[in-house]
This record gives C-alpha cells, structure tokens and sequence, in this order.
C-alpha cells in the first residue's frame, strides 16, 4: 500500500479531505472539523500523516500516525 500523506484544506463548499499527490478530494465537509475527523482516520488507517491547513492555504498542524522517522523530542 503506498502512504499518501492527508491534507485538510479549504474547498468552495467547506473544507475537503485530499491525499498527497491526488488531483481529486477524498471527501468534502461543511467544517473544518469533520474534514480532520475524517483526514485522521485516513491517515490512521494508512499510517500515514494528517496535514491540517489554514484557510490562507498556510499549514497549521501535523500529526504523524504512522512510523515517524524524526519522532519529536519534547515532552508535551
């Protein structure tokens, strides 16, 4: 199975849920929040990484849910 990362970003119609590379959304949502719900699951099941944007299109938040070659060293 090839890992594509997922990205949560804005779309005409809310926020759309798009694999890394794919021309086409995976899925469109009315919030921002759904979109992540589902990008998280995705990502989950792909073990993959979940890449939330910002409206402006700039990144706002990663989440690594697969084997994390540089895992964070801080201690949240």
């Amino acid at each position: 199975m090839v890992m594509s990362n997922q990205h949560v970003v804005p779309h005409s119609r809310g926020w759309a849920v798009k694999g890394a590379g794919n021309s086409r959304e995976t899925s469109v949502h009315s919030t921002q929040k759904d979109a992540i719900d589902a990008g998280r699951n995705i990502a989950i099941n792909q073990k993959s990484e979940l890449v939330i944007h910002r409206s402006n299109g700039k990144i706002r938040d990663k989440n690594s849910y697969g084997n994390d070659p540089f895992p964070p060293r801080d201690k949240k």
